[in-house]
């Protein structure tokens, strides 16, 4: 601890004390900003060289969509096929060589159903026709269709394709039809460019092709000693940060991409930086200096009104007179430390309005889950009362009076129905199918629905946004969201007015967002509607989202509309804001991400399926008894055998006993004991052949549930018919390898049911 002489004046010491504090305080924030900075910029590094490796992936992808494309072309030329028949290996090798020119390729060859190389052809010198073969004996033992090819120092991109003959199921395998394009010094620089990066492709030691220049790279090859490059990578007087990828796993020796992303104009960027902050650093303490200086004189003064005044704020007294005379720093600072009491004051008050919208927060999540529970459940009572109904009306005479009756309950189920699917909306757990949307578009596809709901006494204008760009969203999701802010608007102009729904693209930088909390930065495609009637007061603008607060009359809304679409929005990843003055209007506005990709025109509605005459298998594990049964009873009514547990335990142990083949495994998703998830896995292990539909009523995200994205899926409560197509698809669908994506697939069956009315 820093000691002054006794002896010296209290002015001075406190000029000498506060000096030496501020400038350690102040070298020490600097050297932590610079610290910061450099830890970001290679974090940034990191993630450029992350980003790098992900474009070589895409691009390895269009080159292999590409090579199989004119392999695939090859394989089905009628010539190809009659060489292929003959076997003539001589004839085939001179027949085939124009063939490398129209498949727009450096490497062909033709290979016969044993592996043998009969015809080989490239733009560079010859291939050892029996390095081919070994190389090509090794793929198909793997049962690899592309990767890449090492002989003589050159490296090829390839793709296999068989060459078949004849009609299923009777074709017959005459070869294999092998496509290349090489990676050479001119492809590894336009790489270079397009990955922003530095390429090395190595095979084992040996560096293969190089976007460096040869003094580079002859140094590079000496700090490349080992099966993977170290990660940071000094070159010259460049220093590199290295990532890597394997190209042909399991290969000996392997064939490696290297990546090297420069730290250049990041250290030449720290370099400024660091002057930066020695000018900054010399700048606060020779200001500090100063204002240390003008302020000692009068700063050491009795103190004694603003000492009490402290006292009493320890206290809790918050009206303890201060006194300020004067304009002396004293005073100002007696003015400051009543402005702070202030602030502590109102501060005191807004901690207290935060604990009540932290709470008010977690009665809205308890409330979402208590809505995804009960849906759940609901959905099984639903999926009961429906399927026993349509089962009722199938065998009633339409003249019978209990028709009439049956059908009541099957609208009032779905009624239920609809009020479930809000639950889900408001909890954000409905199953959602995206697809890529032009909002233009869709709002035109719904010309002839928006007039019937909109009155006579409403202008509607409808503004285009041109271009505008598209998002990822349920359509019909969407669809619902317009459909309940239009009625809303209408119910809010009871003596007339106007509607105007507007798309256009938005771009949200900081003084945007600062405008908007809840959205974040980035580019978007807006949604909004705008209407001139009654508008919101502060109160109930803050509640409008909340499930079950509606401003209208009892029994005339359920107060799940603007929940809903609360839900929606927020599940497609997108944000809403809010802008309304009484007696003037509302203004709803919907930011969804903007996506570059082109529209989704996929047809999403599920096919009706024929009723299978096979006496296919299903083993039907379902821990909801009526729900199992009423299931079972469907699928027996359409031919098929059935097969029932309660549980995973008890379908593992059935499956276990039966010799029988069972074709499909129709599960619940949330089950007690074991998830559908697990059982089907564990079951798929054993019968790789089984397929498998998962059901439920309350599809909630849990850990370890990839593979629940990946089959087909029906949603409770479902129909007789619904059943029949998604089982009848399911049988039909051809397995398909899993493919390792950044975001699970959530493309489902389009939901049934009839639209949600707003409140």
């Amino acid at each position: 601890m820093l000691k002054l002489p006794a002896n010296l004046r209290l002015r001075t010491k406190f000029l000498v004390s506060l000096v030496l504090i501020i400038s350690g305080l102040t070298c020490t924030t600097l050297l932590v900003v610079r610290h910061t900075a450099w830890v970001q910029i290679q974090r940034e590094i990191a993630e450029d060289a992350r980003g790098s490796l992900l474009i070589f992936e895409m691009l390895r992808g269009q080159q292999h969509m590409t090579l199989t494309r004119s392999a695939d072309l090859v394989a089905a030329l009628p010539s190809v096929m009659a060489l292929m028949i003959t076997g003539d290996a001589e004839t085939t090798q001179n027949s085939t060589e124009y063939l490398l020119h129209s498949a727009n390729a450096d490497l062909l060859a033709l290979a016969d159903s044993s592996g043998k190389i009969i015809a080989l052809h490239t733009t560079l010198p010859e291939i050892p026709v029996d390095v081919a073969e070994i190389t090509l004996r090794q793929w198909r033992s793997q049962g690899n269709t592309a990767g890449w090819w090492v002989s003589g120092g050159h490296i090829f991109q390839v793709a296999l394709q068989p060459i078949v003959s004849g009609a299923p199921p009777n074709t017959r395998s005459l070869g294999t039809v092998i496509v290349g394009r090489e990676i050479n010094v001119r492809a590894a620089h336009d790489l270079s460019r397009i990955c922003s990066s530095q390429v090395v492709f190595r095979h084992g030691s040996n560096v293969l092709v190089s976007s460096l220049s040869s003094l580079d790279l002859e140094e590079l090859k000496h700090q490349l000693s080992g099966p993977l490059p170290p990660e940071q990578i000094r070159i010259g007087k460049k220093q590199f940060f290295t990532r890597s990828i394997e190209l042909s796993p399991g290969g000996y020796p392997g064939t490696t991409l290297i990546l090297l992303k420069s730290y250049t104009q990041a250290l030449a960027y720290l370099e400024r930086l660091n002057r930066l902050l020695l000018a900054l650093g010399l700048i606060a303490v020779f200001a500090a200096c100063l204002i240390c200086f003008v302020i000692s004189d009068t700063f050491t003064r009795p103190l004694e009104n603003l000492v009490q005044g402290v006292r009493a704020v320890e206290l809790g007294d918050f009206t303890y007179p201060l006194e300020s005379r004067g304009g002396d720093e004293v005073a100002e600072v007696t003015g400051a430390f009543a402005r702070m009491r202030g602030t502590l004051q109102s501060n005191e008050a807004k901690r207290q309005q935060l604990e009540d919208q932290l709470r008010q927060s977690q009665k809205m999540e308890a409330l979402g889950r208590l809505a995804g529970g009960v849906a759940h459940d609901f959905n099984n009572l639903l999926t009961v009362i429906k399927g026993h109904c349509d089962l009722i009306l199938e065998r009633l005479d339409p003249a019978d009076p209990s028709h009439s009756g049956s059908q009541q309950i099957r609208k009032a189920a779905d009624r239920a129905v609809v009020l479930t699917r809000q639950l889900l909306a408001f909890s954000r757990s409905q199953v959602l199918q995206p697809r890529v949307l032009d909002l233009n578009a869709l709002i035109g596809e719904m010309d002839k629905l928006l007039p019937r709901l909109i009155r006579e006494d409403i202008e509607f204008v409808f503004r285009q946004g041109v271009p505008l760009g598209r998002v990822k969203a349920d359509p019909g999701q969407v669809e619902q969201v317009i459909l309940n802010l239009t009625v809303n608007a209408c119910d809010a102009m009871p003596q007339g007015g106007k509607l105007t729904i507007e798309t256009r693209n938005v771009t949200v930088d900081a003084e945007y967002a600062s405008t908007r909390p809840t959205i974040q930065q980035g580019s978007y495609v807006m949604l909004a509607t705008t209407d001139t009637g009654h508008g919101m007061d502060a109160e109930t603008k803050a509640r409008i989202f909340e499930p079950f607060f509606t401003t209208k009359e009892k029994g005339k809304g359920t107060g799940l509309g603007l929940a809903t679409v609360y839900g929606v929005v927020k599940q497609s990843g997108g944000f809403i804001w809010v802008d309304s003055v009484v007696a003037k209007g509302t203004c709803f506005e919907i930011y969804l991400p903007h996506i570059d990709a082109p529209v989704d025109s996929s047809v999403l509605e599920t096919p009706t399926a024929p009723i299978s005459t096979r006496a296919e298998t299903v083993l039907v594990v379902e821990d909801e008894l009526e729900v199992r049964d009423l299931a079972s009873e469907f699928l027996r009514s359409a031919g098929y055998m059935v097969l029932t547990a309660c549980n995973g335990t008890e379908a593992l142990a059935l499956v276990k006993l039966t010799n029988k083949k069972i074709d499909l495994l129709l599960t619940d998703v949330v089950m007690p004991k074991m998830r559908g998830t697990e059982l089907a896995q564990r079951l798929k292990a054993a019968r790789p052949r089984l397929k498998v539909l998962y059901m439920s009523g309350y599809p909630e995200q849990h850990e370890g549930t990839d593979e629940f994205f990946e089959e087909q899926f029906i949603q409770k409560p479902f129909s007789r018919q619904l059943l029949l197509n998604k089982i009848g698809e399911a049988l039909r669908r051809e397995r398909v390898g899993s493919v390792t994506q950044t975001t699970p697939n959530l493309d489902f069956v389009k939901r049934s049911g009839k639209l949600i009315l707003p409140n």
